[in-house]
């Protein structure tokens, strides 16, 4: 995963204040040196809006124009605000104060509480969903884990608007939200959560920001005080701040206009948690003598990349589409978009890791690719498909690499080697800093060679040749440096979440890809139902799911490829359709406004089937139905198991204890997740049906020619009661 930039790793600090000037480009240079009252700076996908806000910061600490004590940058996740304190430290501009929304208000928070409320401040619930779920036993009202899921987001929704439970009812309906449950219930149930919260003693992400509010609010000194310490601020991303947000920082501010905004509407994909481009639309409005910057030359894409891109956008509607940017490219010509249809979903997935395989064998790091999908969900047949291919792969939004055991236990290795190395025979040996550090590593676990395969066992050495190659950079841009120095900079990418870079494939969201970029980006199941998703009804909504996509195209620098399956598993029906967003834009289609979901396929372009050959069209299939009610199946794991979720379920749980304890060993021996064996859905389908023969267990969903060959013997042992073979996989 690369963050967004490909700046050399350690540049060295600049000389002077007009150095940090240099190398911007006119627009860049514009915002750097406008330091006086409000700034908004409206800045496109791929434009350096980063580095222009973090060039700016540092002009005016070097020139002496701002103290870095007195600014406060501020933006949204832990990663941006730790790339964003790493890029001022290099320019010289180390005593910046760069946090996120939440991250500023706890510190104030901490901080004062004692003064305006006394006492300690109560504690912080890391996650508030136990917490809901027992508001949800109080009021009697039962919830499945999709609904607790649900409502939790309500809540969170309800309090980053500000809105109290008696009103919840009356701004749902207004803002045409879709409720999980009963507005009445919802309101219920979030008047109970914050009673419990009461009791507890607890306060919860949002409550920080409302705390925070109300003491500056209600406690003037206090107030003063903050705006005596901060006075100059700078927010990024502007375009995703909510109602809360906006409060917070106009009390920080107070009667000041020393305020940099930086934001695009055509990229705002988060309002479903309250966030709202109308504060960057209206800023000129709020502040009419404003200096307003574009960035518009973008850096990142390939003028095939951002045609698309500026396509997308051109057939937008809506108030952030009149504000829209036309995005010039400043590299060179790449290859055109590429456009796969396919069969079914595996299909499509297993065409996805083919080209993923011949594009590492050419030479493009499996770091530099990535597959983005719409929904969580997808995540899992990527990961299948991948891993049949021998590719090694990650998952954005998984555990940070700084809070990985074996980063963790390396870092401690590394730390006990510089203070006691002159005792330590490893390095007896060695004297470059690389070597120094490959030495130690490989009493960590670390080899020249990657292990064969993926899984846990490649995910560890992963792990630790990117500390190896960050050794290597580090060593190569500081001259002299000691195993001392590199520890003292991995402590400093620690506190920063500045994670160095981890070969292996993305896997992610299109929400969690933002602010990320990478050579080759996957868009995967484009298609009517999934891009806009079924639930999106509203223009509104439309719209967001139109900005979502224009986020995944954007992620791309030179190669984009863009599929969509015909159904959902193998012998369904092909009922889907491409994208109405790719109307216009992709060959053989014309540009439609308004279609509604059920028109007609469009053309095929470079589609392959899951033989490889040219995607043959279904004319009609017999539909999946619950073999206990009958109804229609539509969900991939309801399939599997060829009922419905809430069903009866006949399942033998002896069997299926013993499938999944076979199953452990053989994820373990093969040092991959055991989901790449089977799936808990398929275990359980197995557990059901009990086969007694081959022809039976080949037709249960989910095992697949390959994992037959590959376990069908054992699997049948075991459903017979009998030991599966000693070997296993055919040792």
């Amino acid at each position: 995963m690369t963050a967004a930039t490909h700046s050399t790793l350690f540049p060295q600090a600049p000389d002077t204040a007009d150095a940090v000037l240099d190398g911007l480009d006119p627009e860049q240079r514009e915002v750097a040196t406008a330091l006086h009252g409000p700034v908004c700076v409206l800045a496109g996908a791929g434009t350096g809006k980063t580095r222009a806000i973090t060039h700016r910061i540092a002009y005016g600490v070097r020139a002496g124009i701002l103290q870095p004590s007195s600014v406060l940058a501020v933006t949204f996740t832990n990663r941006a605000a730790g790339e964003m304190r790493g890029r001022l430290r290099q320019l010289g501009a180390g005593g910046v104060q760069a946090r996120t929304f939440h991250s500023a208000a706890l510190r104030q928070l901490q901080y004062f509480w004692p003064k305006a409320v006394g006492g300690g401040l109560p504690r912080l619930i890391d996650r508030k969903i136990q917490l809901v779920a027992d508001a949800a036993a109080a009021c009697r009202i039962r919830l499945d884990r999709g609904e607790l899921r649900d409502v939790t987001a309500e809540i969170e929704w309800s309090k980053v608007t500000q809105t109290v439970p008696a009103d919840y009812a009356a701004a749902a309906a207004k803002t045409g939200r879709l409720s999980p449950r009963d507005p009445a219930e919802i309101a219920q149930l979030y008047a109970t959560y914050e009673d419990l919260k009461r009791d507890r003693a607890v306060i919860d992400f949002e409550d920080v920001l409302l705390l925070t509010v109300a003491i500056l609010q209600d406690r003037h000194d206090i107030a003063e005080q903050v705006r005596s310490q901060y006075q100059h601020f700078v927010v990024d991303e502007y375009q995703d701040v909510s109602p809360l947000q906006q409060r917070l920082l106009e009390l920080w501010l107070g009667e000041r206009d020393s305020l940099c905004v930086v934001g695009d509407a055509s990229q705002t994909i988060y309002s479903f948690t309250g966030a709202t481009p109308d504060h960057l639309l209206d800023f000129r409005t709020r502040h009419p003598g404003a200096t307003v910057v574009k960035l518009v030359r973008d850096y990142r894409s390939s003028p095939q990349v951002v045609h698309l891109a500026n396509g997308l956008l051109s057939q937008a509607r809506g108030r952030a589409a009149d504000h829209r940017l036309e995005l010039i490219s400043q590299r060179a010509p790449g290859p055109e978009p590429v456009y796969a249809e396919y069969t079914d979903e595996p299909a499509e997935a297993e065409g996805a890791a083919r080209r993923i395989r011949d594009l590492i064998a050419s030479g493009i790091p499996a770091g530099e690719i990535a597959i983005l999908f719409r929904t969580n969900s997808q995540s899992e047949i990527y990961e299948q498909a991948l891993a049949d291919a021998g590719v090694p792969y990650q998952l954005r939004g998984a555990e940070r690499f700084f809070d990985r055991p074996e980063v963790r236990k390396a870092g401690a290795a590394l730390r006990a080697a510089a203070r006691f190395g002159a005792n330590d025979s490893l390095l007896d040996d060695v004297v470059d800093l690389p070597s120094q550090v490959r030495a130690v590593l490989s009493g960590e676990g670390w080899t020249s060679q990657p292990p064969a395969g993926s899984g846990a066992v490649r995910e560890r050495w992963e792990s630790l040749a990117a500390l190896v190659h960050l050794a290597q950079d580090f060593a190569a841009a500081k001259q002299g440096a000691t195993l001392g120095d590199l520890v003292a900079e991995l402590d400093e990418r620690a506190s920063a979440q500045h994670a160095p870079t981890v070969q292996g494939v993305t896997l992610a969201s299109l929400h969690s890809a933002k602010g990320l970029e990478w050579d080759v980006v996957f868009l995967v199941g484009v298609a009517e139902g999934m891009m806009p998703i079924t639930y999106a009804k509203t223009d509104e909504q439309i719209e967001e799911e139109r900005r979502l996509l224009y986020v995944g195209v954007t992620r791309a620098r030179e190669h984009l490829l863009v599929s969509w399956a015909l159904s959902r598993s193998p012998g369904g029906r092909p009922n889907r359709r491409p994208s109405r967003f790719l109307d216009g834009l992709r060959p053989g289609s014309v540009a439609t406004v308004g279609r509604s979901a059920a028109g007609g396929p469009g053309g095929i372009e470079r589609g392959i089937g899951s033989n490889g050959g040219t995607v043959v069209r279904r004319t009609s299939r017999t539909p999946a139905r619950c073999r206990v009610c009958g109804r229609t199946l539509t969900d991939a794991g309801e399939m599997k198991l060829m009922r419905c979720e809430d069903c009866p379920s006949d399942m033998d749980e002896g069997l299926y204890e013993r499938l999944r304890e076979w199953r452990a060993v053989q994820a373990q021996r093969s040092g991959q997740p055991a989901f790449c064996v089977f799936t808990d859905k398929t275990l359980m389908a197995i557990a059901e049906a009990a086969p007694d023969d081959e022809g039976e267990l080949a037709r249960i969903p989910g095992v697949g020619v390959r994992k037959f060959n590959r376990f069908g013997a054992d699997v049948l042992a075991i459903c017979a009661g009998q030991e599966p073979t000693e070997g296993g996989e055919g040792d």
